[in-house]
C-alpha cells in the first residue's frame, strides 16, 4: 500500500515538473537562444523522464501514460493562466472538465 502512495506521488512529481518545463520553456523562448529559462526547462524534463521511468517500472503504460499527460495538459493551462496571465476560455474549461473525467476513468477503471 505503502508503495503504490509512493508511485501515485511520483505521478504528481512528473506532472509538476513537466508543467514546470512547459512555463520555463515557454518564458524562454522569446530571448536569447541560450538563457536559463530555455536552460532550466530543459534540466526540469530531464529530470521529469527519469522520475516518469520510475513510474512506469509501477504502472501500466496504458494506465501512467494519458493519466500523467492528461494532468500535465489541465495542469499547463492552469499554471499559463495564472502564472503567465493567458486568457482561457470557458471552452478550454469545458474541455478540462472532459479531461478529468477521462483521467478519473482511465486511472480508477482499472482497480476494478
Amino acid at each position: 500500500m505503502l508503495t503504490k502512495f509512493i508511485f501515485t506521488s511520483l505521478i504528481f512529481v512528473t506532472v509538476g515538473l513537466n508543467t514546470m518545463a512547459q512555463v520555463l520553456l515557454k518564458s524562454g523562448a522569446t530571448k536569447n537562444i541560450l538563457n536559463i529559462y530555455l536552460l532550466g526547462g530543459i534540466v526540469t524534463y530531464g529530470l521529469s523522464t527519469v522520475i516518469y521511468i520510475l513510474v512506469l517500472s509501477k504502472f501500466n503504460l496504458s494506465v501512467a501514460y494519458p493519466v500523467v499527460i492528461g494532468l500535465t495538459v489541465i495542469a499547463t493551462t492552469v499554471a499559463s493562466a495564472l502564472l503567465l496571465r493567458e486568457k482561457v476560455t470557458s471552452v478550454n474549461w469545458l474541455g478540462i472538465g472532459l479531461m478529468l473525467s477521462g483521467i478519473f476513468a482511465v486511472a480508477f477503471g482499472r482497480t476494478t
